[in-house]
């Protein structure tokens, strides 16, 4: 019989062959698509279940991440009232017998743990991370922290309020017998209500004050013509700086700072949300490759196994040698342990996507386990236009944006500084205008001689009578005839001989100027770095999801032709177990090359600054300008 005749014989019978025997190797292993297989092949009799079967989770819309500037209202004491002021007390001295939540971790819920699984699409799994991940809440924090910087920042504007009441008494000995005219004690007391407020002038950094001041005193001495007396007092006052910390709204300077250091903070806030939804990306594709993975690695061990189990029938019944069922076992062992290191492979990346999603609505301490609905998409085109990605990253990378704002705010600390290396030239001024009113006794001091008196019954040696008798009332209502008033015009001057700690902190500054402005260079130059290895990636992405997947079809092709071929006798078990692992060898590579392809997808987008446009996540930059009435003047 000739060879070819062999052949064509054996391509009849071996159908047969196959059609009829009862350990035939897995028929999905030997299609000859070029395509995964996407339902999952039965485990290992060792293995532990993996597929989940898990139901969808409910519609997820689109998270809330822009952080409103009301947002911090739940951390400001609003209730300034007076009635407050008792809890706000007693919350003083019970810090040390608080606890944080964090510190009280019982047993039982360190053991619970949500056993049901939820099947998510990828923009679900970043849309429900957005909401429940710790770290990103805790990032939302820093915009709100800078939010209050500014009102800080504006409280140097706040009108201030001061008041004082006071009661002074002093009884000391007499010295003299014409103090008191007799009396051992010399008596004196006196009563203070002052009120004041004053202001920083957000106009000229000008400070101007108004005081009044209120007295009322009396004594036991018989030289007090007006005993008791009110002297109510009232004064205007301005500081006008002229050199140093002058400038039409320079007095802002410090809250444009602020302001400033509010938009970096919620453009490094958006790169954090840039980073985490890429970061949830990469997680999510990593869980599909060791699923994927593990499919490989069940169908290599089921192929092994069926091999192992043809070969024990052709040895018994001696038409194979005792090695080559050997090499299949060790093939088989092999696959087996590969298909446990694929499970916990699976296990380890669902944990962490797990715990990083936080899908966990009975707030248990393991959230709910997710399976991924999406499956990498190696024919979906993604555009490559070079000029266009780096015109995006200039537009919309945070990053890059939260530098360029770091410059300006860099630029007004310069300005600052430079200001302050000029002389303290300060220009002061103070009008007040006072009264007094009381009682105007009749008193006498030396023998006939009286004071504060008219001449009456014809007696010649009578005093004059102070025009200043009357109540607290009559003293108000004399202060507004500006009788008596008082003035004073000060200009002062201050400034050190060699400057060195201005003049030092003026370097500093523009050097911090020069820094940002070189990082901002730096950046960009990586930026540009970034995004043109994106576009490379991607492209060779494509390129390799397509050639491993031609590489797959020709290797099943490869290992089904050998199997023909081994059934016949014309091929050895080292032969087909060759094939066999170039097969599952380029399967694992079109899985990982799929894989790669969608997490370029992922860094072209993060590279472009566009990653959240692209999961429809809309982030605004909130205005940080919250001018109080206060600060406006």
């Amino acid at each position: 019989m000739t060879f070819k005749k062999f052949v064509v014989i054996a391509l009849v019978i071996v159908p047969m062959i196959a059609a009829g025997a009862k350990s035939s190797f897995a028929q999905e292993s030997l299609k000859v698509t070029g395509e995964l297989p996407r339902t999952p092949l039965p485990p290992p009799v060792t293995s532990g279940q993996i597929e989940l079967n898990a139901p969808p989770v409910e519609p997820q819309a689109a998270p809330e991440v822009n952080t409103p500037n009301g947002a911090t209202a739940q951390f400001e004491q609003r209730d300034g009232s007076v009635a407050s002021l008792p809890s706000i007390l007693a919350h003083q001295w019970s810090l040390t017998k608080e606890v944080p939540p964090e510190a009280l971790v019982s047993e039982r819920y360190l053991r619970s743990a949500e056993n049901q699984a939820r099947k998510v699409t990828l923009k679900e799994a970043i849309y429900i991370a957005l909401r429940n991940n710790p770290s990103v809440q805790a990032a939302v924090l820093d915009p709100l922290a800078s939010v209050e910087t500014i009102k800080e920042a504006n409280g140097a504007f706040d009108p201030n309020l001061s008041a004082q009441a006071d009661e002074i008494k002093s009884v000391t000995p007499t010295t003299s017998i014409l103090e008191t005219g007799g009396a051992e004690s010399y008596v004196q007391k006196s009563y203070d209500w002052d009120f004041g407020v004053s202001k920083v002038s957000a106009l000229t950094n000008g400070t101007f004050g108004v005081t009044f001041e209120n007295n009322r005193s009396a004594s036991n001495s018989i030289f007090a013509s007006i005993n008791p007396s009110y002297t109510p007092t009232l004064e205007l006052s301005l500081s006008q700086p002229l050199l140093q910390g002058f400038g039409w709204n320079f007095a802002t300077i410090n809250v444009r700072i602020a302001e400033s250091g509010q938009k970096q903070a919620q453009w490094t806030y958006e790169q954090t949300l840039e980073d985490f939804v890429q970061r949830i990306g990469q997680e999510y594709w990593n869980v599909v490759l060791a699923e994927e993975n593990l499919q490989v690695a069940r169908a290599a061990l089921k192929f092994n196994q069926d091999l192992v189990r043809q070969n024990e029938i052709s040895v018994k019944v001696g038409t194979l040698a005792p090695l080559d069922l050997q090499e299949a076992q060790s093939a088989s062992a092999t696959a087996e342990a590969n298909v446990f290191t694929a499970e916990a492979n699976l296990q380890s990346s669902r944990a962490q996507l797990r715990q990083d999603v936080m899908l966990n609505p009975a707030q248990t301490f393991l959230p709910e386990n997710l399976e991924p609905a999406t499956r990498p998409n190696p024919h979906e085109q993604i555009p490559e236009n070079e000029e266009q990605a780096l015109e995006l990253a200039v537009e919309y990378l945070p990053s890059l944006a939260s530098m360029r704002e770091a410059i300006r705010s860099a630029l007004l600390q310069v300005h600052l500084e430079e200001n302050s290396t000029l002389p303290q030239l300060n220009l002061g001024a103070q009008f007040g205008i006072t009264s007094t009113a009381g009682t105007t006794p009749c008193t006498t001091i030396i023998s006939s001689i009286t004071g504060n008196c008219t001449p009456t019954g014809g007696a010649t040696n009578g005093g004059f009578k102070l025009p200043f008798g009357g109540i607290y009332g009559d003293a108000l209502n004399r202060l507004w005839n500006f009788t008596w008033y008082n003035y004073a015009a000060v200009i002062s001057f201050q400034m050190p001989l060699d400057n060195a700690t201005a003049r030092a902190a003026l370097a500093q500054a523009r050097i911090m100027y020069e820094q940002s402005r070189l990082t901002y260079r730096a950046s960009l130059s990586q930026a540009v770095v970034n995004v043109q290895s994106a576009i490379a990636n991607l492209f060779a992405d494509q390129q390799r999801a397509e050639a491993t997947a031609s590489a797959t079809y020709y290797a099943r092709q490869a290992l089904h032709d050998e199997f023909v071929q081994f059934r016949v006798g014309m091929a050895t078990t080292h032969d087909l177990l060759q094939y066999q692992e170039e097969e599952v060898s380029a399967e694992g590579n079109q899985v990982q090359a799929e894989v790669d392809l969608e997490n370029a997808k992922l860094a072209l987008r993060h590279a472009e600054g566009t990653i959240l446009q692209e999961f429809n996540i809309e982030f605004e930059l909130q205005n940080p300008k919250q001018r109080p009435w206060y600060a406006r003047f």
